[in-house]
């Protein structure tokens, strides 16, 4: 399973023209999930998102979660995060899991996130999104959780 985490200070996702969700000041997380990746990366990698000291203190140093903050969280699935890039000039896509494996866990994961209280928002599974945001920072982190993390 592999995530980028961006902090922002809003961010949307739209379908169509038509904002489907929206956040305040927290982060956006981009999740893809590889053929291999079960509900223990799910659930390692909501953990992970939830307790990221990338948010600043009183001193400005990144010391505080989005759990400190009491941030937003906008989860898309994204399977492109998965391309191997390493031969060719197109990307193959055969790391990414399909529909069927990949929404359930997409799934999990924010329910994950949800439990912790937090406003979380989504993306709609499968479709073609835009995204805008306002990259606070810039922060942003590639988090990678190998099988059976």
């Amino acid at each position: 399973m592999r995530a980028v985490v961006q902090r922002v200070k809003r961010c949307s996702v739209s379908i169509g023209g038509t904002v489907h969700s929206e956040i305040g000041p927290g982060l956006l997380v981009l999740a893809g999930i590889g053929k291999t990746d079960t509900e223990d990366e799910a659930g390692y990698l909501a953990g992970k998102i939830l307790n990221l000291r990338i948010f600043p203190d009183d001193a400005g140093k990144m010391n505080l979660s989005v759990l400190d903050t009491q941030g937003d969280l906008m989860v898309v699935s994204q399977f492109t995060l998965l391309a191997d890039c390493s031969r060719g000039r197109r990307p193959s896509f055969a790391p990414a899991a399909e529909p069927g494996h990949a929404e359930p866990l997409y799934l999990e994961l924010v329910k994950r996130l949800e439990s912790s209280g937090l406003n979380v928002r989504t993306g709609a599974f499968g479709e073609i999104m835009d995204i805008a945001l306002e990259n606070w920072g810039p922060v942003t982190l590639v988090i990678d959780i190998p099988s059976g993390a």
